[in-house]
């Protein structure tokens, strides 16, 4: 079997290893493993494939790491209405006791707790963040 068989049958096992993760790193690395190939092909020696399907593999990395696909979620699902769908709704506050109250939400007694800066009216509150069964809300 020839060298750049080698490395081509590197990089689709890459990528099908990257189908069940979700990230782009492995198919980031089996570009490198691509660019090994073309070196074999080429007629580069073994080391130099080698060095050009590391340096490809990394540089490809490090530059999708800068990208918007490669950054973290910096949110957290408390707040994030991608993630809990209370996010954004309406609720009705009869009274407040020390910035607190319980209300009727979805069918079920919630605990509410107000925002700090938010005035302590009885009215529509909507909701902020989520933390367990406690509902922090803002004025609407």
């Amino acid at each position: 079997m020839s060298d750049w068989t080698i490395w081509l049958i590197g990089a689709g096992i890459l990528v099908i290893a990257e189908l069940f993760t979700g990230t782009f790193y492995l198919l980031m690395i089996a570009l490198g493993l691509c660019a090994g190939a073309l070196a074999a092909l080429a007629g580069a020696s073994g080391p130099l494939q080698t060095l050009v399907a590391a340096a490809l593999g990394v540089a490809a990395t490090l530059v999708l790491r800068r990208s918007r696909f490669g950054r973290a979620a910096r949110g957290e699902a408390a707040n994030d209405p991608n993630m809990n769908l209370d996010i954004g709704q309406r609720v009705s506050v009869p009274q407040w006791q020390d910035r607190r109250a319980r209300v009727m939400y979805r069918g079920a007694l919630w605990d509410v707790e107000l925002r700090p800066g938010a005035s302590d009216r009885p009215g529509d509150f909507r909701i902020v963040e989520v933390h367990g069964n406690r509902l922090v809300v803002a004025e609407a």
